[in-house]
């Protein structure tokens, strides 16, 4: 603004008669234009304040194609409206929804060390859809929260690129999100995940561990490595051997067997359950965060347990170098990481060859690691 118009106030033009006290003379032309002297309060924007909209923006044009690629026939509209829509109607007759929610714990710091950002989307949805998959449900649609500093470009395009790759593997759609610009949140370069999924089952179809008895068998099937699960030991451990990321650790490199992407059970298992083996698969759990000890436990009814063989948990090799250069306890290995076991089967023990060949025609290594007990008490679960 160049100027502004106002009226132009001299003082001690005029005086009171007799008493020569000063009086304001209003200036014979008032609205004249006055030069406007410069502020001192320099105009600030949002992207001055450390929020780009432009490069919001950009994200959104990157992602789009992406996220495009996972719709499903239910999604109702596209990107940009306040709500994501989905149709299940005539899809069930009677549909319960299984809702799950997680991150990928500090893994996130590996990657973002690594530079790695391009895979860690998959294990976010790998930790969401495979818990919901527990109950029997199909992962229906998935939304992911993505909370950094400094919003670059390149690199959440990719890593929602990512989540966009996880959800084409489940089969669930990615309908919607938050990208979360927060300046003097995080540290350059840093950024946060979360996940949120919701999958739909027949209420007659839900497993709930119901059908679980003494005798049924514990089909371990195999993982990728320890998806996202006790990283806060592994960068330790990964630390305090000088970090050898290139050592060979079973053909691979270290870095490369950390990293793995969590593997998804969800098209298999689902196969499976509305194959012929529907009524013989009593259970099923996700080995995450507890290990072995304490994650099939949560699908058994009180009064039964588990006994589990040691023996068959064989230590692939990531495990293996992590357990010697960390000093692991066993029990410790047990109760943090799923030591090769990503997902667990409970199935009726005469049905084991049978489901045991479906698995195998699905490419998916197993072995049985344990059977389901008649057990009372805290000390439910043995591993020996």
């Amino acid at each position: 603004m160049a100027g502004r118009k106002g009226i132009r106030v001299n003082f001690a033009q005029d005086t009171l008669p007799g008493l020569g006290i000063p009086v304001a003379k209003l200036d014979s032309d008032p609205f004249r234009e006055r030069p406007l002297q410069p502020s001192p309060i320099t105009p600030l924007t949002y992207r001055d304040a450390g929020v780009d909209i432009d490069a919001g923006e950009a994200v959104v044009e990157g992602i789009k194609p992406l996220v495009q690629r996972t719709f499903r026939p239910e999604v109702m509209g596209g990107l940009g409206g306040f709500g994501a829509l989905f149709n299940i109607s005539g899809k069930y007759r009677e549909p319960v929804l299984v809702s799950g929610t997680d991150g990928v714990g500090t893994k996130l710091k590996l990657a973002q060390q690594l530079g790695r950002h391009d895979s860690i989307g998959i294990d976010l949805v790998g930790m969401c859809v495979n818990d919901v998959l527990v109950q029997g449900a199909e992962p229906l649609f998935f939304l992911d929260y993505f909370a950094t500093g400094k919003l670059d470009v390149a690199t959440t395009v990719s890593v929602v690129g990512g989540i966009a790759k996880g959800c084409e593997l489940a089969g669930c759609a990615l309908i919607g999100g938050e990208t979360a610009e927060m300046p003097d949140m995080y540290p350059p370069g840093e950024y946060d995940l979360a996940g949120f999924c919701v999958g739909a089952v027949e209420k007659s179809d839900v497993l709930d561990g119901s059908k679980v008895h003494a005798g049924d068998i514990l089909l371990g099937i195999a993982s990728s490595g320890p998806h996202s699960n006790g990283y806060s030991l592994i960068r330790r451990i990964l630390d305090r051997a000088g970090r050898p990321l290139d050592l060979d650790v079973g053909g691979v490199k270290l870095a490369d067997a950390l990293m793995a992407p969590t593997t998804i059970y969800v098209k298999s298992m689902l196969d499976l359950l509305r194959g012929e083996w529907r009524e013989d698969v009593h259970a099923m759990a996700h080995i995450t965060g507890g290990g072995l000890t304490e994650n099939i436990i949560r699908v058994i009814p009180d009064g039964l347990g588990l006994d589990i063989d040691a023996a068959s948990i064989v230590l692939p090799p990531v495990f293996d170098w992590l357990q010697r250069e960390g000093a692991v306890p066993r029990e410790e290995m047990w109760r943090t990481f799923n030591c090769g076991v990503g997902f667990v089967l409970v199935v009726a023990r005469e049905m084991v060859p049978a489901i045991g060949g479906a698995l195998d025609r699905m490419g998916l290594k197993h072995r049985a690691i344990g059977e389901v007990v008649r057990r009372e008490g805290e000390q439910r679960v043995r591993i020996g």
